[in-house]
């Protein structure tokens, strides 16, 4: 990336703001949602126990499909983690949850679950991503930050199946995120989105022109560069290296899984 685009890129990331129509701009639970970023530092102190249960509560009451809830949530505290892990949570933030998609717990007591082992981890991926979202805007009500880690720490996906033995999951259960929860230390500037034209339409898909893609994308290494001091092509890289392995594991964890007698 030339000094002009990450310049360009730059100066579009600064000046990006939530689009609220001047009517609701005082509607304090929109701006929450609205203005809702991810926190990479945290204050050393520990959430108050009122906080996290009202964080947890949010993620049980979540919408999800037919309301079947599958997700589970596997949660820590500072020292639990270290304990678990042998590694300090990370970015210093002092709770996390391990959001788990979960059709174990529905097969107990559902009659005539279908074998669709696809369809399944769908649904169990969906619903349990609402009840992680669910628990952060949450969080943004009780002025928590928050961030949602695929691969950091081992934390996720990309270390499925590892996750799964530590955590003694059953069939049927998968390991999706770790959400950390703690005091903001720090106030960061939106992240780089797409206009809203580019992602919302009426009725048919509507292709987004090459030029709003490569503009949003020079903000994508800009904002990379700027806070970490990297370029974004490596983190790029470092995704695609684990890919291939993350693949396996999780065909094999949500393919060959074999429903428990009830």
């Amino acid at each position: 990336m030339n000094l002009i685009g990450f310049l360009r890129g730059l100066a579009r990331l600064v000046a990006g703001r939530p689009r609220i129509p001047r009517s609701l701009s005082d509607n304090e639970a929109l701006l929450r949602v609205l203005e809702r970023r991810s926190i990479r530092k945290f204050h050393d102190r520990d959430l108050g126990d009122d906080e996290w249960q009202a964080i947890l509560e949010a993620g049980r009451l979540a919408p999800s499909t037919v309301n079947l809830q599958t997700w589970s949530f596997s949660h820590f505290t500072r020292d639990e983690w270290s304990d678990t892990f042998d590694r300090p949570l990370p970015m210093g933030a002092p709770r996390a949850v391990i959001v788990l998609a979960d059709t174990h717990r529905a097969r107990r007591v559902v009659e005539g679950f279908p074998e669709v082992p696809l369809c399944d981890f769908t649904v169990g991926v969906m619903n349990a991503s609402l009840a992680a979202m669910n628990m952060t805007s949450a969080a943004e009500a009780l002025g928590v930050g928050s961030v949602m880690l695929s691969e950091t720490g081992k934390t996720g996906f990309y270390d499925a199946a590892e996750l799964s033995t530590t955590l003694a999951l059953p069939p049927g259960v998968v390991p999706i995120m770790t959400v950390i929860f703690g005091w903001p230390r720090e106030a960061p500037v939106m992240p780089p989105k797409l206009p809203l034209d580019a992602v919302a339409f009426p009725g048919r898909y509507c292709e987004t022109p090459q030029p709003v893609l490569d503009a949003w994308y020079e903000q994508m290494q800009a904002g990379y560069r700027a806070s970490t001091g990297q370029a974004f092509q490596r983190q790029i890289d470092l995704y695609n290296r684990r890919l291939a392995e993350a693949e396996t594991d999780l065909q094999r964890m949500v393919m060959d899984t074999e429903t428990d007698p009830r």
